[in-house]
């Protein structure tokens, strides 16, 4: 037992315990080593770190996190590079006070422990072993880190993260039953059993579409039924016809209500690092209840009865590449299942909600598919159009052949999407 212990500094984690684990040769489990972090729960309940909230509710945010790494042959004591991935992932949760969930997934797009290996991506699942603890500041859980590989990410996005770490225990180079990370893994699992696996995803996907409800992506809407100067600000919330700019409480409340449901591409000092809420209790369920707005994965932005609704007449939609690409994905993972999706931008308060018919608590309607309040837009999609759409944006699935800007258009539809380089995003003047 090893412990890393981080006094003062920036680093968000008290210490990291790292243990050297026998595996289970019975259950094909390798011998490895078990990183368990300390500090992303209350430890001390004086309320220094973490508001004191009562034994009953979760201690600090709920939860730390574990990493099972492979030992290497030879190896004497535990690589200290997952103490720094930990701490990086501590330090997102922190600035953006966003929490991980089992079956959540981060899209890293860095080897994890800066090699060259295909690991490059995590998954985060229940501790096989270590079971949620009552403690006197609360009840804490264990999620363990799974490292990925981009293919296994991506089906993640598509289809579900349960669903893939189902496949990766079944696996035993994969991640086995325990999801042992093992850096040096140079086949994806599609690769290890190319029809079986596959083939699971693509049924699953087309059974359940996609739980994935939004993304925190660099994203931006403009109205194109009115010319720029009379634009009421769309940062603005109209009560009445009074505008007025978004306040510090709304922006909380914003951030508050797409906290669950949402994938954060923030690059906190760390690699570029999307963790992403995949809420599968809200999604999973019986194609006949209605899809609705009001889940816990993205209800309300703000109270409707403050804001008037905007009926837009033409909009123009605005992605940077990573964000465009996750289009096909909304629409035939999400809409076409009857679902909704959102992308929150990162850089201000706009929002972009894209629903299908069949969605309650939408503003949009098919009499007025685009429809604002305030900085919110929500645009509602026919799966007649949303099938043309799939056909017209076909490319998106090719990013290598990709020179942007890129722009696509429907006239009759009054809808124009545009997929931009990231720099534009990063104008604070855009």
């Amino acid at each position: 037992n090893h412990s890393m212990k981080q006094l003062g500094g920036p680093d968000p984690l008290d210490y990291v315990s790292m243990y050297r684990n026998l595996g289970n040769p019975a259950l094909n489990v390798p011998e490895h080593w078990h990183y368990v972090s300390f500090g992303l729960s209350d430890l001390y309940g004086d309320n220094r770190v973490h508001e004191f909230t009562g034994t009953d509710g979760p201690s600090g945010f709920g939860f730390e996190l574990t990493f099972r790494l492979k030992r290497e042959t030879g190896e004497s004591a535990p690589p200290t590079w997952p103490a720094e991935l930990m701490q990086g992932l501590a330090r997102y949760v922190f600035q953006s006070e966003n929490t991980f969930c089992s079956g959540d997934h981060v899209s890293w797009h860095s080897p994890l422990d800066n090699s060259e290996s295909r690991i490059q991506h995590m998954l985060l699942t229940e501790d096989p072993q270590m079971q949620p603890v009552q403690t006197p500041f609360g009840v804490v859980t264990f999620l363990q880190i799974v490292g990925v590989c981009t293919e296994e990410l991506h089906a993640a996005q598509q289809w579900n993260g349960q669903g893939i770490l189902e496949l990766l225990r079944t696996v035993p180079v994969a991640g086995g039953p325990w999801l042992i990370t093992d850096m040096r893994r140079g086949e994806t699992i599609f690769e290890i059993d190319p029809h079986l696996q596959q083939e699971r995803v693509d049924k699953g996907i087309e059974t359940d579409g996609s739980n994935l409800s939004g993304v925190s992506a660099k994203c931006a809407w403009d109205d194109l039924s009115r010319p720029p100067e009379d634009d009421e600000d769309s940062r603005s919330i109209c009560i009445g016809t009074q505008p007025r700019r978004l306040s510090g409480k709304d922006t909380e409340q914003i951030r508050e209500t797409l906290r669950r449901g949402l994938e954060i591409n923030s690059k906190p000092v760390l690699p570029p690092i999307n963790a992403q809420r995949q809420n599968g209790l809200t999604h999973d369920r019986a194609p006949s209840r209605k899809d609705s707005l009001e889940s816990e994965s993205s209800a309300a932005i703000i109270p409707h009865e403050l804001i008037r609704t905007r009926q837009l007449e033409s909009v123009h939609l605005k992605f940077n590449q990573e964000s465009g690409a996750l289009i096909p994905l909304c629409l035939r993972g999400r809409l076409l299942h009857g679902r909704h999706f959102t992308y929150k931008s990162i850089t201000g308060d706009t929002a972009i909600t894209f629903v299908s018919t069949g969605v309650e608590g939408a503003f949009a309607t098919e009499e007025h598919p685009y429809a604002a309040h305030g900085p919110w837009l929500q645009i509602l999609l026919t799966e007649e159009f949303v099938e043309r759409m799939l056909e017209d944006l076909e490319d998106l699935n090719s990013p290598e052949e990709f020179k942007l800007p890129k722009e696509y258009s429907w006239p009759e539809k009054k809808l124009k999407v545009s997929i931009l380089p990231d720099a534009v995003f990063d104008n604070p003047l855009h």
